[in-house]
């Protein structure tokens, strides 16, 4: 989950100031009334309007809405009941994004992407967890937190500071240049609320040895960790490509990356569809993976002796043969051939034997659901997972007679192992493959007509 917002303004009632955004009043906002007033001032209130709140797993809510007075723009906020609240002003664009950015443990981010839990601070998420079905949770080393009272030195001065109004408010604004005057003008604000947060519990931002400027990389260095030239690197950022992730900061323009951050995109870029594909190509001229190169080496051996070295198909190339009779006659002895090598391709010795384990482990799901409600088994009762239907249909059609070897295995074992009677089982694989899967009724009478023990008592 590569954290690509970027907020315009720190609502007032926030407890988490953004460092270098100004401030917007949010006066207008039910903030103190729970996630469902903030929801209701934007869901179907006007065209274009929205507004949505849950509640958070890891303890609090989320919700946001489009403001009611400038639609252009939207509000999100993330409240948790230790750690206060953090409360946004976006484009209206973004809100549901960010609202998705919060579903998860993060409560607030900083520096491109950086997030904190209420305890810890970790890297931009970017490589995928199977496990988890997550980003990875990779913790930055030796980070402190800066509070509020970290920044408040009594040096700021308010009066030179303002707090915007939403109506009037510009995004393409430049950020405001004295933030330590805005910080304290909102400290003054945050005073007057009730119960605040305090100010040693309001996060600003982290500070970390891997965040020091002088050990950020730029885009040459990004480039090199990632295995791509710099020109293309900026191509994948001007485009929205790759996942890149922001930058930590941005020095004279150019953007730099910590080099944990970027460390964790080339592996991410290793761990990628494109990345799997490229090494198990190992520098094949296709690109294709082995087994695919190697099929293709196979048919290409085979289609080059049938089209060369057999006299009969070879004169066809004379130009008084190549018309569309001709050519057409050729092209469907090519397709034969492929169809006629389909066991070359699939190993069906491998997909037998892996169809039926699956096979009998849904019909074991399906026995122990009908014992909990104390039913005797029926065909109905069997439910094949619509994927392993549809690869039964698959294996039917293109391998009938290893299917009907394997199909009679699984009435065997169903009946042996689960005390399924054979005629149930094989019901319940023919409405499976044709009401889930892709068998016609008719292919389906053929092929289970011949394997049905009770077909066999007529």
């Amino acid at each position: 989950m590569v954290y690509k917002i970027r907020p315009l303004a720190n609502g007032l009632r926030t407890d988490h100031p953004v460092p270098g955004l100004p401030f917007v009043d949010d006066a207008h906002l039910p903030l103190d009334e729970g996630p469902d007033a903030i929801e209701a001032v934007g869901r179907n209130k006007g065209e274009g309007m929205w507004g949505r709140c849950d509640p958070s797993r890891t303890g609090g809510w989320l919700a946001f809405t489009t403001d009611p007075i400038a639609h252009h723009l939207g509000w999100a906020v993330r409240y948790h009941p230790d750690h206060g609240r953090t409360v946004l002003l976006l484009h209206d664009e973004d809100t549901a994004s960010m609202h998705t950015y919060w579903t998860g443990a993060p409560l607030l981010f900083r520096a491109g992407g950086y997030w904190w839990d209420g305890q810890h601070w970790y890297r931009p998420g970017q490589i995928w967890d199977p496990v988890t079905e997550d980003y990875a949770h990779l913790k930055s080393r030796a980070t402190a937190t800066v509070h509020a009272d970290d920044l408040l030195d009594g040096h700021g001065h308010p009066q030179n500071a303002h707090v915007h109004k939403v109506s009037t408010f510009d995004p393409d604004a430049a950020a405001p240049q004295n933030w330590a005057d805005h910080l304290t003008l909102w400290a003054q604000h945050h005073h007057r609320q009730d119960d605040p947060l305090p100010l040693d519990r309001c996060v600003v931002d982290l500070a970390s040895p891997e965040l020091a400027g002088d050990r950020l990389l730029g885009v040459p260095e990004m480039a090199a960790l990632g295995g791509i030239t710099p020109s293309t690197l900026r191509g994948y950022i001007s485009r929205g490509e790759n996942d890149v992730p922001q930058p930590q900061a941005t020095v004279g323009g150019r953007a730099q990356w910590s080099r944990p951050v970027a460390e964790d995109w080339a592996e991410a870029r290793r761990r990628s569809a494109e990345g799997l594909q490229e090494a198990m190509a190992a520098g094949d001229r296709h690109q294709l993976a082995p087994g695919a190169a190697q099929l293709r080496d196979r048919f290409s051996e085979s289609f080059f002796s049938f089209l060369w070295k057999r006299p009969d198909i070879r004169k066809r190339w004379v130009l008084r043969h190549r018309n569309e009779p001709a050519i057409r006659e050729v092209a469907d002895q090519l397709a034969f051939e492929v169809a006629h090598s389909l066991r070359r391709i699939i190993p069906t010795d491998a997909l037998g034997p892996t169809i039926r384990y699956a096979v009998l482990e849904d019909f074991g799901s399906s026995l122990r659901a009908s014992n909990r409600r104390g039913d005797e088994i029926r065909d109905f009762d069997l439910i094949l997972s619509v994927p392993l239907a549809k690869m039964l249909s698959w294996f039917i059609q293109h391998f009938p007679t290893s299917a009907q070897w394997y199909v009679g295995e699984i009435m065997g074992e169903a009946d042996q192992q689960l005390g399924i009677p054979a005629q149930v089982t094989a019901e319940a694989l023919r409405r499976s493959a044709t009401t889930n899967g892709e068998l016609g009724q008719q292919a389906a009478t053929q092929f289970f007509s011949r394997i049905d023990p009770d077909k066999t008592q007529d």
